[in-house]
């Protein structure tokens, strides 16, 4: 893969805006270069635009270079400068699977790029022949979801591993739902392949949704690229000083996975008792695919018993299908009691 070829020339051609704070580095005593307020303090100055005090941490945790992790606005963010980066509008387009992470779509949308969809099997898995032969010349990304939303399944990672090998492209694999899963993370991939992306996110083990950090492990090369791109300081002070306190005290989320994994377990099993329930697929993500025998006046009942699951009866391969987070155990013995009733 040459790198250059890949990237948009308009791209390419950029000169990045540079702030003050990417102007100057380190410590000082006096600050009166950026037009901050010089009142309000620690606020009232601009955050780090690069993170690199949260980089640190997350590479020691994931064993990856600090100088391969980019930091976004959730995982969305990423997703939409993979599209503005490689993707020239109207001309170049992405494949997927399908069905998937419904934002890979709307991102292409947005950027007037075409998205080809690529039918899951019925065992909710893909092959990379048959991914690899809605590409042509001009298709510059491949999106995949592993554990897949909203399946739940591990993709088969030799399958993943083709594709990857295989395409003169950028692949993305989505991981937002790894740390629940059996099935190791492709991070330890990252020097083998130049043109894999990595997402992973503080929003679903790490139980951050509403701080909105999504992570991207790349090449330094397209880590590059990529804060070339971004806005200067896309990530604001208070979400990197919570992320810091977050990395610090990552044995809680190894215990709350633990807790709700046996919750998914015992989820599984209760549901599986139920009239209403057709089908239960199997899952490595921290919620269940749950075939009732009617998606649409189920969840209408439930919502009015202020029950609220994910309806995805219209979505492909998934009819009569209702999405099931994994809660609180009492939570999930109100959903249970609810159903019940059906």
């Amino acid at each position: 893969m040459i790198l250059e070829q890949l990237i948009r020339p308009c791209i390419l051609k950029l000169k990045p805006y540079s702030s003050a704070r990417d102007e100057f580095k380190g410590e000082a005593s006096v600050y009166i270069d950026a037009n901050e307020n010089p009142y309000n303090a620690t606020f009232n100055r601009y955050p780090d635009p690069l993170q690199l005090q949260v980089k640190e941490k997350i590479a020691v945790l994931k064993g990856v270079d600090s100088r391969c992790i980019f930091l976004g606005n959730g995982s969305d963010e990423p997703i939409d400068l993979a599209y503005r980066v490689f993707c020239e509008p109207a001309t170049d387009n992405a494949a997927a699977i399908e069905p998937t992470y419904g934002m890979y779509q709307v991102s292409a949308e947005i950027n007037n790029v075409e998205y080809r969809k690529v039918l899951l099997d019925d065992s909710f898995d893909f092959s990379a022949d048959e991914l690899l032969r809605a590409t042509d010349e001009r298709t510059k990304l491949i999106f995949l979801c592993s554990p897949n939303n909203p399946t739940g399944n591990n993709l088969d990672r030799n399958q993943i591993i083709e594709t990857v090998e295989r395409f003169a492209g950028i692949v993305i694999v989505d991981e937002a739902y790894i740390d629940f899963s059996t099935q190791a993370s492709l991070l330890g991939e990252l020097k083998r392949f130049p043109n894999l992306i990595v997402l992973q996110t503080f929003s679903k083990a790490w139980g951050s949704a509403a701080v909105r950090l999504g992570m991207a492990f790349a090449a330094p090369e397209i880590v590059n690229v990529l804060n070339k791109v971004k806005y200067p300081y896309n990530i604001n002070r208070l979400t990197q000083d919570y992320a810091l306190k977050m990395l610090e005290n990552a044995g809680n989320v190894a215990e709350w996975v633990k807790i709700l994994l046996r919750e998914r377990e015992r989820l599984q099993c209760r549901l599986d008792e139920l009239r209403c329930v057709e089908k239960i697929y199997p899952s490595d993500a921290n919620f269940l695919l749950v075939k009732v025998t009617d998606a649409d006046a189920i969840y209408r009942k439930l919502v009015e018993r202020g029950v609220i699951v994910r309806n995805r009866h219209s979505v492909s391969l998934c009819g009569n299908c209702l999405r099931i987070t994994v809660g609180t155990p009492s939570e999930n013995d109100t959903l249970i009691m609810e159903l019940q009733r059906q």
